[in-house]
């Protein structure tokens, strides 16, 4: 089968396009047949330097997180799905391939019925990380003030859908040229931060969720309710000591979570609540490239430029 392959960090020219050995599955596992996946942030993060994926070279030669595709044949022990299912996930690595084992435990579900492989495979990073900060973290309720920024990246753009599924008021910070497409996401009111710093215009919100780590607790506090709550999807070592710190000493809280960490079975069970929520038009997937998989260098060069409208997704194999 064809696959992304890279034996060193470095630039995006390091990713090979190479025939690599097709995957078999064991009795508790499916094999899939990619259709699409994407360029997260973290990959191109993981690709350039050493870190979560080692240190001297990378542990996992194959890249890809989210993916869409069909279940081509399963282990003998495997109930969930059966060869033909068209399913949709996220794994930390080995989507930038034709095929894929996984468990059939792992976050893999039923994809939505009315959208294509490549929106499919543009689901899972960003909704599995809003949802679980807005609904669990956030507890967020009907008619609470909410602030996302960062609202046209793929977390944000889920997070300004999620929370207005969830009845609050929803203001999105984006740039110039990412304001119409946030207010279309259902934002009641957009602010162009390269205009305007929100801290400043003496509105005060619920929940201010920060979902490209380029604010921080301090400087958003004053622009939170007495009880408010600052999330942040990239938590810094000062945040996590400033979140046990107020903790005792004030109303207004700092929460996170590693949301890519979560058991598979919480995983599983917010795919199968996404896609309720996709097949009643209350989610939709914002798609900003399409790249073919032997241009996935030039996905990574674009995704590190840091200005994607939502996602950037990569057709690995010709589907409906």
């Amino acid at each position: 089968m064809k696959a992304i392959v890279y034996t060193k960090f470095g630039p995006p020219d390091v990713l090979q396009l190479q025939e690599v050995r097709k995957p078999t599955p064991k009795d508790n596992e499916v094999l899939i047949k990619i259709y699409a996946t994407s360029v997260v942030k973290e990959d191109p993060d993981m690709r350039a330097s050493p870190g979560f994926n080692g240190f001297l070279k990378p542990r996992n030669s194959i890249l890809g997180q989210e993916l869409a595709g069909e279940v081509e044949s399963i282990g003998k022990n495997v109930t969930r799905f059966r060869p033909g299912d068209q399913v949709f996930g996220i794994d930390m690595f080995g989507a930038y391939a034709e095929y894929k084992c996984m468990p059939e435990n792992g976050a893999l579900a039923i994809k939505p019925v009315n959208l294509t492989y490549e929106e499919s495979a543009s689901i899972p990073n960003g909704a599995l990380t809003a949802l679980p900060f807005l609904r669990d973290k956030g507890k967020l309720r009907n008619g609470q003030t909410v602030l996302i920024y960062g609202a046209s990246g793929s977390v944000g753009a889920a997070a300004v859908q999620l929370a207005r599924y969830y009845g609050a008021e929803v203001s999105g910070v984006c740039s110039t040229s990412n304001l119409e497409l946030v207010k279309s996401l259902g934002a009641d009111q957009v602010i162009d931060y390269t205009q305007e710093d929100f801290t400043e215009n003496g509105k005060t919100y619920d929940i201010i969720y920060d979902t490209v780590g380029k604010r921080s607790f301090s400087g958003c506090k004053g622009s939170l309710t007495d009880k408010g709550i600052y999330l942040a999807t990239v938590p810094t070592p000062i945040m996590m000591l400033q979140a046990l710190l107020y903790a005792k000493s004030s109303d207004k809280k700092v929460r996170f979570v590693a949301a890519g960490l979560r058991p598979a079975s919480e995983k599983i069970n917010d795919l199968e609540f996404l896609t309720e929520l996709i097949e009643a038009g209350k989610l939709k997937p914002i798609i900003d490239r399409c790249y073919p998989l032997e241009q996935i260098a030039e996905a990574h060069r674009y995704v590190e430029k840091g200005h994607k409208k939502g996602n950037v997704v990569i057709t690995v194999n010709s589907g409906s």
